[in-house]
């Protein structure tokens, strides 16, 4: 198939090419550059052996989309464009709704006009917001407690009326814990700007001293060491996951969600742990006051990816450790450098 993938320059989309490149199909990037490098499209082009065409321009733009979809002919699409930081969406939730949501519009306009009708989206853990149990499976209450949470659970929305109403959709939704490493080549990985608002990538930058400590945000959850757990998902794991979706397709009607995480919790603390054995560094801490939106528990049950797709976790927090320290420590500068 040739995919398009919108948000093909960030973190997830890079890393996503990589793996559908590995599998046999044809890719074309399609980034702003608002929160991304054109150097990450090269990089990716260099894994792959390929070429990986990047188209420059905004996906909530139709005019950007008509002359996309005019000039390639696409079989999908995987929609990872959009705004990600739950503290950020707290200060500034217009902006995320504006952004996430009428991307996420302007994508299916132009696929419905262009007669492309297999997506795979790119939902999030959040809009189970803070949940009754764990692990969380796929009929979880949702209640997203964020703004950014709340963009995913209306993209849902959209996208599960959508696939009612015309049945000709095939459509698979990616519930995705935390994503974290980086490709074992160095090549690409996470790229923040200024400070990161994700956990791992400003431990990394602590290790390698660009910053003088972490900021632990709340060490008086209800976990056995006081610190949020989550569900840290090496990002090639994750990549493969939206593979084994994309491929899925075929078989499904209508729309379908998936879990992707590893089924275990992990917390703050023992991540620092891990870091440091990964880098050999030590990584000094100071505790903070809790996060608005932050929750203390969460991990997936991935029971369903596991049955129906075929997918699973292989890789360990450890090993994703091992892959970020390798990415931070050969571009300290992100791409940038």
């Amino acid at each position: 198939m040739r995919v398009l993938i919108t948000g093909g320059c960030g973190y997830i989309g890079t890393h996503a090419a990589v793996e559908l490149v590995a599998a046999g199909h044809d890719v074309v990037l399609l980034d702003d550059l608002g929160n991304s490098r054109r150097e990450a499209a090269e990089r990716v082009a260099a894994i792959a052996g390929a070429s990986v065409p990047l188209e420059v321009g905004d996906c909530a733009d139709r005019g950007v989309l008509e002359g996309v979809f005019g000039r390639w002919r696409f079989d999908a699409v995987m929609h990872f464009a959009g705004l990600k930081s739950v503290g950020e969406s707290v200060r500034e939730p217009l902006r995320y709704y504006r952004n996430n949501v009428d991307g996420l519009l302007s994508v299916c306009e132009a696929m419905a006009a262009h007669g492309v009708r297999r997506l795979v989206f790119s939902s999030s853990a959040t809009v189970y917001g803070d949940p009754d149990r764990v692990p969380v499976d796929e009929s979880a209450p949702l209640r997203a407690t964020n703004p950014y949470g709340g963009t995913k659970l209306v993209g849902e929305r959209v996208l599960r009326d959508l696939a009612a109403a015309d049945p000709g959709w095939r459509i698979g939704v990616l519930r995705y814990f935390n994503p974290i490493g980086a490709h074992e080549s160095g090549l690409i990985g996470e790229d923040p700007e200024g400070v990161p608002s994700n956990l791992f990538p400003f431990i990394a930058q602590v290790a390698a001293g660009a910053r003088d400590r972490l900021l632990v945000f709340g060490d008086d959850y209800d976990t056995p060491d006081g610190t949020g757990v989550r569900d840290y998902l090496h990002v090639v794991d994750l990549a493969l996951g939206h593979v084994a979706a994309l491929e899925h397709l075929d078989a499904a009607e209508g729309l379908s969600v998936f879990n992707l995480g590893t089924g275990t919790g992990t917390s703050v603390l023992e991540a620092v742990a891990a870091f440091e054995r990964a880098s050999g560094r030590r990584v000094p801490y100071e505790v903070a006051p809790r996060r608005p939106g932050d929750i203390a528990v969460c991990f997936a049950d991935p029971g369903r990816a596991n049955r129906e797709l075929g997918w699973s976790a292989r890789r360990t927090v450890d090993d994703a450790c091992a892959d970020a320290w390798r990415w931070q420590t050969k571009n300290p500068r992100g791409y940038v450098g």
